[in-house]
């Protein structure tokens, strides 16, 4: 598999930049993670971090679960891989944990994001309520959000990835 990154229009309207970019940042952590075994995508980065390429790719599909299932949506939608007994579960990678299986539901996180993100226009409101403060968003905030989140965990993964086999790239 050959991930291709395509960059959003640079005159593309504000909806198309924003899922544009979250797009290429979604990309980005899964052509990181391109030809590597799942030893080497459970390898955590440097001690005491934990931090690992499968443990990214969990995490972000439970981001990607949060805030457009439970707030976006508000589904009722429980966490995949942590827990209130666990709260970095996502990063606790066993033998057992397989990339085919993170990807996999990542995927499937992704594919719902983008069909209840098509329901909201950029100035909507949230349905739910984000579960610590209360808040609602609107959904250009929330695009904005997930941008920074990938593209802060995309720079982890770029230093993960060139320890592994020194493999660089924006």
């Amino acid at each position: 598999m050959t991930t291709e990154r395509r960059m959003p229009a640079p005159t593309a309207d504000e909806r198309t930049m924003l899922e544009g970019w979250l797009e290429f940042h979604r990309q980005t952590l899964a052509w990181k993670c391109e030809g590597l075994s799942d030893e080497q995508l459970r390898s955590a980065s440097a001690e005491p971090s934990e931090l690992s390429l499968m443990g990214l790719v969990r995490h972000m599909a439970d981001v990607e679960r949060s805030w457009f299932r439970r707030v976006l949506a508000n589904e009722d939608a429980a966490p995949l891989y942590f827990s209130d007994e666990d709260r970095d579960g996502e990063f606790h990678l066993t033998e057992a944990d397989t990339y085919q299986e993170a990807y996999a539901t990542w995927q499937a996180e992704i594919e719902t994001a983008r069909r209840n993100a098509a329901r909201f226009g950029l100035d909507d409101l949230t349905e739910g309520k984000h579960r610590r403060t209360g808040e609602r968003f609107n959904l250009r905030w929330l695009y904005t959000h997930m941008i920074e989140e990938y593209a802060r965990h995309n720079g982890h993964a770029d230093l993960i990835r060139e320890r592994i086999d020194g493999a660089t790239g924006d």
